[in-house]
C-alpha cells in the first residue's frame, strides 16, 4: 500500500496510544483542583480536528470514505488471500518473493537517483542490482546488503519534492493508501517507467505470444500486491484509537519530509 510505507507509521502510532492512554490514567487518577475545565467530549475534539485540518485536507470527507474503503478491501479480500499465501508458502520462498520484487525495485530507486543527481546513491543502487541479479541469482538473495551497500529507497514523489514542488493537499488513494497530490503523480509516473522497461524486457525475450507476456505480466502484478501486503503490518483500526485517520495523516505527512533529502 505504497507510496507512503505503513509499516514505519503504525509503530510510532501504538507509541502515540499508549503515550495518550498513560496519561489519561495518570489524569483520572490525581484529583481535579475545582478550576479545572470539564474535559472535552470525543466529538468536540473530533471537529476540532477537522476544522484544523482543511488546509492540508480540503477533502476530508472523500478521503475519510476512501480510508474507510480501504478498510474493509483490507479485510475481506486482501488479508485473507495473504493469510492463505503465507499458509501455503513455505518461509523461505515468501523471503526469496520479496527479495526478486525488491531488486526489481532497484530499477525505480537507480533512476530517481539519477534524477536528483545523486551520483554516490546511483552507484550503489547500480551496484546493489548488478550484484543481486547475478550473485543473488535474479534478486531471489539479497546478496548486497551483506556486503555492504545499504539499500536506496527513492521514488519520483520524493524527486519531485528534492526540485522544490510542494505536496499539495492530502489524499488518501484506493489501495495505495495516503498520499498527497505531489505523490500521486509520482505514482503515475514511477509505473509508467517500470512499465517501458518490462516491455523492453519482453521484446528482447522475444518468441513469446501476447497472451503469455500479458498472463506472465498480470501474475507479477498479483504476487507483488500479495507480497507488499505480508510485508507490511500496519492494520486498520487495530490500534483502537478514536483518530486514527487523524494521526496516520499526520504521520504520514512527517514521514514524506523526512524521506525528501536535498
Amino acid at each position: 500500500m505504497r507510496p507512503v510505507a505503513y509499516s514505519r507509521v503504525y509503530p510510532l502510532l501504538l507509541a502515540l496510544c499508549l503515550a495518550f492512554s498513560l496519561a489519561g490514567c495518570a489524569t483520572t487518577a490525581a484529583t481535579l483542583p475545582p478550576e479545572e475545565p470539564a474535559m472535552h467530549s470525543v466529538s468536540e475534539v473530533q471537529d476540532e480536528y477537522v476544522v484544523k485540518g482543511t488546509d492540508v485536507d480540503p477533502w476530508v470527507g472523500f478521503n475519510r470514505s476512501v480510508y474507510k474503503f480501504n478498510y474493509h478491501l483490507d479485510k475481506y479480500v486482501l488479508l485473507p488471500v495473504v493469510t492463505g499465501y503465507e499458509f501455503i508458502t513455505p518461509t523461505l520462498v515468501q523471503d526469496g518473493v520479496s527479495n526478486v520484487f525488491s531488486n526489481l525495485l532497484e530499477l525505480r530507486n537507480l533512476s530517481n537517483c539519477i534524477f536528483q543527481l545523486k551520483g554516490t546513491q546511483t552507484l550503489t543502487t547500480l551496484g546493489r542490482f548488478l550484484t543481486n541479479s547475478t550473485l543473488g541469482l535474479a534478486g531471489i538473495f539479497d546478496v548486497a546488503t551483506n556486503m555492504g551497500m545499504a539499500k536506496q529507497a527513492e521514488d519520483f514523489g520524493q524527486t519531485l519534492g528534492y526540485w522544490g514542488l510542494k505536496t499539495g493537499p492530502y489524499m488518501v488513494l484506493p489501495l495505495f493508501g495516503p498520499s498527497n497530490v505531489r505523490d500521486t503523480g509520482g505514482i503515475v509516473v514511477d509505473a509508467g517507467i517500470r512499465y517501458a522497461i518490462t516491455s523492453a524486457f519482453f521484446n528482447s525475450v522475444g518468441n513469446m505470444s501476447d497472451g503469455t507476456e500479458n498472463t506472465i505480466k498480470n501474475s507479477m502484478t498479483v504476487l507483488e500486491a500479495i507480497d507488499k501486503r505480508h510485508l507490511e503490518k500496519f492494520r486498520y483500526y487495530g490500534s483502537d484509537y478514536p483518530f486514527e485517520y487523524e494521526m496516520v495523516r499526520f504521520l504520514a505527512a512527517k514521514q514524506r519530509e523526512l524521506q525528501v533529502i536535498k
